[in-house]
């Protein structure tokens, strides 16, 4: 309980209040000290002083004593008024004592207090001394002084006044010449100077102000400051277009003194936003009134959207080039205000270290950050601005209308544009990438259906002649891939790009900042380059030609330019030495190519594709956003030729089928060469097979191959799935062409039949063991060498590179082995000792044949061992025989179980194995 709420504001009023009660005094000092020494639980006493009544604690008017005595019953009990009594003393000592604790705690302070009272009397009466001196000394000195002494300080007075005054008349003098001198140095653009000039001037007049003369003169001051601030403003625009870092460097300080940086900062925005539109709208304006032919007026109250579509064809990439050099002016100035806000701001960074000036340092801090976060902000606006334009240009006219150059040449202008874009403000110019990507797109389709209906009359027209090219040709020597082996020149097309000698990445803005433009148009950007691929009659010299027909048939005669291009067809690589005669000799048996060194098998029309992929990837270069649908216009491309190739070269309904993954897609109409085959001897044809064949694969697809990193590079992440698709379902199946295309060339290039014919002459069922071969392996050997001797003719007309000649001789090989199991299968009746002989003329044939050529293993070998040996095989053993080689014809297995009959098979056995057989042909049914 709190002092006020026990009513103890004060020991007096505390003890006045228990006053009233005679019977209750005061006690003294030493009844405090007992009263304080006496044991004591201050937790009862504390209860003791809350049991009292409230009404003890009310006011000063309160009668205690007659408040007990009506208290009391009308019957007096000793007992319970003694025991009342009791408590009522109890009560006052705990007031008693919480009192005395009080005045107790209180006493150092009233001490304390009571020394300075004592203190405060000392020095009042000392204050009082000194005042009764001071009046005595004033009185002596008033009576001492004299009138003429007082005269004399007032003259001097008036004297120091007057020398003011002249002061005040020269200054004043001064300031109303300045307007003169103010008016030099706005003309000599010494804008700090005139303000720090005219402040100063203002300063000076503030402080006269009390003369009438100067209220005129403030009034032409501040007149001649907001001319200033005017002129400031128009030397401020010219920025835009223009940088001058000495003249940019006075205007700054010019608002410094100013102090309105920040005001300068958001006028130097607005005016970037005015240049940009007003130099977009004076170059398109000059084009369109310079192809107007006339001075009409009424173009220039077009709105820039409208002026826009009147641009002709002839001037749109021109004007397209101007705007964006124009453009360009604007914003390296923004960058290079960048450049000197970043500087100075270095500079001052430094300078405000060293000084003291704390309060200033702030202001300067928060202006810099400012300017720094307008500049910044600044970047996408402007950039937004310049794609807006460009955007408005672009659709002011149809880009269909553009040959395939001249449309390059845009996306060129366009793709240095968004390169100078995300430079400028790590943009990567969204506005400008949507609109000439749809543009793009659409030009695209209707360029890659026209490139289409060419490559279907180059195909119509195709005579499948070989192509002279040299032995180091390459997809980059064409025009259309020297964009590939250059790096891009801002200041020509991408196909006339200077190679660059600097492997360190230098931006636009740092290759510029001192002079020149990436939108340059140089004046021969339309020279077109030389193109030195072609060979003369496809040989590189007369010399090539001459020793490419000499015959290898000794090992002594080997040319010694054709020992230099002998290139490993396995690594590639250039031998240092000579190649031995070993080397080529081999070599002579499998590839029939020496006879043109290593010059590439390609036609027209392959050629032309390549140029074309050439000019897809140009613009897909370019413009990166639209690889995708360029990469997909590829593959339609690639596809077309391809399933074209396998049309005419693959399909053959006279030769046993081969699977093909190809699905059929609309080709060209090749009936031209349709009547070439019908006319033609097959192996007439297989120059005509192998220039297109190896022309589509080893070129085309090899190229694709080539090309796949650059695809990979600029094809988005998302859309990379497609490109592996095309290049692992497409590209890769192009060399599975081969087996099909030259199957029908095997198909014709022996006389299967005649083969059959001569072993069905054959008696099999003979009772002694031969030694001597049949003449069928005789005539089957001579007709593998006659077509040996027929790839030798054909290699003198056109290359046949090794892969295309191991083919050959695979396919010729396996059908051959399939023609002898077939003979084998036609056998009515057979011993075994005549088993014994087909053995030995298979043996025979394949010890001759090795010597013929270098295919190892040879081909089907096992198939036709397997068969022959399976006549041997008991009952149980040739049944599981015949569920586990189902490579072989329901015929061919049936004639092997009834040729066995008698022999170690009886007729129940017989009629089990060929259920068996019925069994496995009835789901090919």
């Amino acid at each position: 309980m709190t002092q006020n709420s026990l009513g103890l504001k004060s020991p007096q009023e505390s003890l006045s209040d228990l006053g009233a009660i005679e019977s209750l005094r005061v006690p003294g000092k030493e009844e405090f000290r007992e009263l304080r020494e006496q044991p004591s639980d201050p937790q009862a006493e504390q209860e003791l002083i809350n049991s009292i009544e409230q009404v003890y604690f009310s006011a000063d008017s309160f009668d205690i004593v007659k408040y007990e005595l009506e208290k009391l019953p009308p019957v007096l009990n000793l007992q319970e008024l003694e025991a009342y009594r009791d408590k009522l003393k109890q009560q006052q000592a705990a007031v008693s004592k919480k009192v005395a604790d009080l005045i107790l705690e209180k006493q150092p302070a009233y001490v304390k207090e009571l020394e300075r009272v004592t203190s405060l009397q000392t020095g009042l009466q000392l204050a009082a001394v000194i005042c009764t001196n001071g009046r005595r000394h004033l009185n002596i000195a008033k009576e001492g002084f004299t009138q003429a002494s007082l005269g004399l300080l007032a003259n001097q007075r008036k004297r120091q006044l007057l020398i003011g005054l002249l002061k005040s008349l020269r200054t004043i003098k001064t300031l109303q010449r300045t307007d003169v001198r103010l008016s030099e140095m706005l003309e000599e653009e010494d804008y700090p100077g005139a303000i720090q000039l005219c402040l100063e001037c203002q300063k000076a007049a503030s402080t006269f102000k009390h003369y009438s003369c100067i209220s005129e003169l403030n009034s032409k001051l501040q007149d001649t400051l907001e001319q200033i601030e005017e002129q400031l403003d128009v030397a401020l625009s010219k920025i835009c277009k223009n940088f001058d870092i000495n003249h940019y460097t006075k205007v700054q300080q010019a608002y410094r003194l100013l102090g309105k940086t920040q005001t300068a900062m958001d006028q130097l925005h607005m005016h970037f936003t005015q240049a940009i539109h007003n130099t977009v709208f004076q170059v398109v304006l000059g084009y369109v009134e310079l192809c107007a032919g006339n001075t009409d007026t009424k173009f220039q109250k077009l709105q820039y959207k409208d002026l826009c579509t009147h641009v002709t064809p002839d001037s749109y990439i021109p004007c397209l080039a101007d705007l964006c050099k124009a453009l360009w002016e604007v914003m390296l100035s923004y960058y290079r205000t960048m450049e000197w806000h970043e500087k100075h701001d270095n500079e001052d960074t430094a300078s405000a270290s060293e000084g003291s000036n704390m309060i200033g340092t702030e202001e300067t801090n928060f202006d810099r950050g400012y300017i720094k976060k307008k500049l910044e902000h600044g970047l996408t606006r402007i950039w937004q601005d310049v794609q807006l334009k460009v955007k408005t240009y672009l659709l002011g006219t149809d880009l269909s209308i553009f040959k395939y150059d001249d449309f390059i040449f845009v996306l060129d202008i366009i793709s240095r544009l968004m390169q100078v874009g995300e430079e400028f403000c790590g943009s990567k110019s969204e506005v400008l990438q949507e609109s000439i990507r749809k543009q793009s797109v659409n030009y695209f389709k209707n360029y890659h259906r026209t490139r289409l209906d060419e490559l279907r009359m180059f195909l119509e027209n195709e005579t499948w002649e070989l192509c002279p090219v040299k032995s180091n040709f390459s997809i980059l020597q064409l025009h259309e891939f020297k964009f590939m082996e250059q790096s891009r020149s801002p200041s020509v097309s991408p196909s006339k790009q200077p190679v660059s000698t600097s492997s360190k990445t230098v931006t636009l803005f740092e290759q510029y900042c001192s002079g020149g433009n990436p939108f340059e148009i140089q004046a021969n950007h339309k020279d077109e380059e030389t193109e030195d691929v072609l060979a003369s009659n496809g040989y590189e010299s007369d010399e090539q030609e001459k020793s490419a027909y000499q015959e290898y048939d000794s090992d002594s005669d080997v040319p010694e330019e054709l020992k230099r291009d002998y290139v490993d067809e396995q690594t590639g690589d250039v031998p240092v030495k000579s190649v031995s005669r070993e080397t080529l000799k081999s070599r002579k048996k499998s590839d029939y190519s020496l006879n043109k060194v290593n010059a590439p098998i390609l036609t027209n029309t392959t050629l032309n594709v390549i140029r074309l992929v050439g000019k897809y990837m140009q613009m897909m270069n370019i413009l990166k956003p639209i690889a995708f649908d360029v990469i997909h216009f590829m593959s339609q491309l690639f596809d077309y030729y391809l399933y074209a190739i396998y049309t005419f070269f693959g399909r053959n309904d006279s030769v046993s089928s081969y699977t093909s993954p190809l699905t059929p897609i609309p080709v060209p109409s090749l009936w031209h060469l349709s009547f070439i085959c019908e006319t033609q001897p097959s192996y007439s044809l297989l120059p005509i097979r192998n220039v297109g064949v190896t022309s589509e694969k080893v070129f085309l697809a090899e190229q694709f191959e080539f090309l796949q990193p650059h695809l990979d590079a600029v094809m988005p992440a998302v859309k990379k799935p497609f490109l592996q698709q095309f290049y692992s379902q497409t590209v890769s199946t192009a060399s599975e062409l081969r087996k099909p295309i030259y199957w029908i060339v095997a198909g014709k290039a022996l006389d299967y039949e005649q083969m059959l014919l001569l072993m069905a002459n054959v008696k099999w069922d003979v009772k002694e063991i031969m030694s001597q071969h049949n003449i069928y392996v005789d005539a089957l050997l001579k007709e593998f060498e006659q077509f040996n001797r027929r790839l030798n003719e054909v290699s003198k007309r056109v290359r046949i590179p090794l892969p295309v000649s191991n083919i050959l001789w695979e396919h010729c090989i396996r059908l051959a082995n399939r023609t002898i199991v077939e003979g084998y299968a036609n056998v009515k009746k057979c011993s075994n000792e005549g088993r014994a002989l087909m053995q030995l003329d298979f043996q025979q044939f394949l010890m001759k044949l090795e010597k013929l050529t270098d295919i190892r293993p040879i081909p089907d070998k096992e198939f036709v061992e397997t068969y022959i040996k399976a006549y041997y095989l008991t009952e149980n053993d040739m049944e599981r025989w015949i569920k586990e080689h189902r490579e072989y014809s329901t015929k061919q297995l049936t004639n092997l179980v009834n040729v066995c009959l008698g022999s170690h098979i009886n007729k129940k056995a017989r009629q089990k194995l060929l259920a068996a057989i019925d069994d496995i042909d009835r789901p090919k049914r």
